[in-house]
């Protein structure tokens, strides 16, 4: 499933921004297919300045430990606390519930990908 109003990164996360400008970030249901079943995710703390491109933590499954990327450079106003007891959630609503982090972008972000680019490039 790859959501339409969403913009997307090579690396398989996700961005959705709100009205306020604070974008929620996630990774792709793709990801968590390749990753297998999350047992736990190492999120950025709040407050902190990210880079794009960065790493912004880790997703840790029972296949692999894998960096989590930030889409976007910014400061982190959120992370989804639920995930400390509930990594699955990564698996089970990647594009609900699973979501990882909030951040406010430091400007608008360039480089993502569209619905469309990220289903041509995962279809490769």
């Amino acid at each position: 499933m790859i959501v339409e109003d969403l913009l997307y990164t090579a690396e398989h996360e996700w961005l959705a921004t709100d009205d306020a400008g604070v974008a929620t970030v996630g990774i792709t249901d793709f990801a968590t297919q390749e990753l297998g079943d999350v047992v736990f995710v190492q999120l950025p703390e709040v407050g902190s300045e990210l880079a794009a491109g960065g790493v912004a933590g880790e997703v840790e499954s029972t296949k692999s430990v894998s960096d989590l990327f930030c889409p976007v450079s910014g400061t982190v106003t959120e992370i989804n606390e639920a995930l400390e007891d509930s990594p699955e959630l990564v698996n089970t609503d990647p594009f609900g519930q699973g979501w990882l982090f909030r951040i406010k972008p430091a400007q608008d972000p360039t480089g993502l990908l569209s619905r469309q680019q990220y289903l041509a490039l995962i279809e490769d």
